[in-house]
């Protein structure tokens, strides 16, 4: 069990205490919100899928929203946790007050996100609750987890028809169109597409996140930034809120973004990786994934070794669609730019192999997970993250050899040669993954994960009721 810190902040709160928390941060709070012209206050709670929601309320109510006096709400009526009854009561907002966003687009508003109670007590259906009790108990163990996160996602648009097409595409299906990955790194396009990047990137750089680049990725129309890492918990609130940005950007200039991981097969999937290091609490700013000569600790190697060991698991939460998995493939024949996708396919790591699921980069000390996408919970995946990593530097698990080889040119039979698991196929296998993982019911609870085992168990049954436009041409008239 996780030792007591006294030094540790703590989240175990009840609703008092995190009102009294508050108390004293209201004034300076009030005073910045008033100062730069914000009249409305969205407290922002987060639902299973890692989808913000709120009521709006007047600036004259955000002193009695930061106590827990404003709107309540009937969660267990929208997000499938039906452990609760219309008979019972609702759950009450605590807003963070470390984490203010006052909207870029509209300085008017501010969205601040907040903590979820349940008759005094966190509510047991609140990822965001479950990231910070992960966070005090790895403190509890010496350890405070940081990530970075880069997000791709395909700009879209309709056409004169009402159908939805690629924004930045000047090459139809039907006209001329290049073989071979026109829209990646690609200079034009990248010009084209500036109207809405100088948008985003000055948006992004004014919240000062430390944006180091945008890359014009794989698929046309596909994107993705890479901005600077920080706390779990804040990375995970800038990830919430950056996928608001992002779609409020887009609609400025009559268009929309997805974060659908494979829209179709010529895609590149739009991934968003991982990218894990930690510190002890004792020695913060030094890296405990970095030995003093520049070289990767035995730490590193066991915080991999505890992930691997719950890989199929965590990635039922950081894969957590149907389409999550059209991507995890290793070869593609109808794809935009070859038929190699880099995509992760096997429970594996490796020093800058892009093919396995675990990378060890050539550019930092950091564990990047490759199998996560931007349909994630972020906060249950940062949870999963950071608890496995304890887990594993605790308890010393040995990883084993790194393969540093491609894994899409070995069999199946070579890789179970190598005991090397492939990462689960469908959202059914990673699913059942996470129904038997103690881990994941320890890290969510018991409530939360049967939750989540409901919502996409129902969702994989739904997909196997309809009938696809594959089966259709497939078998019509074959049989």
């Amino acid at each position: 069990m996780p030792k007591d810190n006294p030094n540790s902040k703590i989240y175990y709160e009840s609703f008092q205490d995190a009102v009294e928390r508050n108390r004293p941060k209201i004034p300076a709070v009030k005073k910045q919100l008033e100062d730069a012209g914000v009249k409305y206050v969205m407290g922002a709670w987060i639902d299973l899928h890692g989808i913000p929601k709120t009521k709006p309320v007047p600036m004259s109510d955000f002193e009695q929203l930061c106590l827990g006096k404003g709107p309540q709400f009937a969660v267990h009526s929208i997000s499938y946790v039906p452990e609760l009854s219309p008979a019972d009561s609702d759950q009450v907002v605590v807003p963070d007050l470390d984490a203010v966003y006052i909207c870029p687009w509209d300085t008017s508003m501010a969205i601040i996100f907040s903590d979820l109670y349940w008759e005094d007590a966190p509510y047991n259906v609140c990822p965001r609750q479950a990231l910070k009790r992960a966070m005090h108990e790895a403190a509890q163990e010496g350890y405070t987890g940081y990530a970075g996160v880069e997000p791709e996602f395909i700009v879209m648009k309709y056409d004169e028809n009402g159908l939805p097409v690629k924004a930045f595409d000047d090459d139809p299906a039907n006209g001329l169109r290049p073989r071979r990955q026109a829209f990646g790194y690609d200079v034009e396009y990248s010009v084209d597409s500036m109207p809405f990047l100088k948008d985003m990137i000055d948006i992004i750089e004014g919240l000062g996140w430390n944006l180091h680049d945008v890359v014009a990725e794989g698929a046309y129309s596909q994107f993705e930034l890479d901005f600077h890492y920080t706390n779990m918990l804040e990375m995970s609130d800038r990830l919430a809120f950056l996928r608001i940005v992002l779609k409020e950007v887009a609609k400025k200039h009559g268009m929309f973004v997805t974060f659908m991981p494979k829209p179709t097969v010529g895609d590149w999937r739009s991934g968003a990786h991982i990218n894990m290091s930690m510190q002890h609490e004792s020695r913060p700013g030094e890296n405990i994934f970095e030995t003093p000569d520049g070289e990767w600790s035995d730490e590193s190697r066991w915080a991999v070794g505890g992930l691997m060991q719950h890989a199929e698991a965590i990635t039922a939460i950081t894969c957590p669609t149907v389409n999550s998995y059209n991507g995890l493939v290793p070869r593609v024949g109808g794809f935009e730019g070859g038929t190699v996708t880099w995509a992760p396919t096997n429970i594996t790591y490796g020093f800058n192999n892009r093919s396995a699921q675990f990378r060890l980069p050539q550019s930092r000390h950091c564990i990047e997970n490759r199998a996560c996408d931007m349909t994630m919970n972020v906060y249950l995946a940062m949870a999963m993250h950071l608890t496995c990593a304890v887990q594993g530097i605790e308890n010393k698990i040995d990883p084993g050899k790194p393969t540093d080889f491609d894994l899409y040119s070995k069999t199946e039979a070579e890789l179970s040669d190598l005991g090397i698991r492939r990462l689960p196929r469908t959202l059914y296998n990673a699913i059942e993954a996470l129904r038997g993982d103690d881990m994941a019911k320890h890290v969510m609870g018991p409530v939360m994960r049967k939750s989540y085992l409901e919502y996409k168990n129902d969702e994989w049954e739904r997909y196997h009721q309809s009938v696809t436009d594959w089966e259709v041409q497939e078998y019509l008239r074959l049989y």
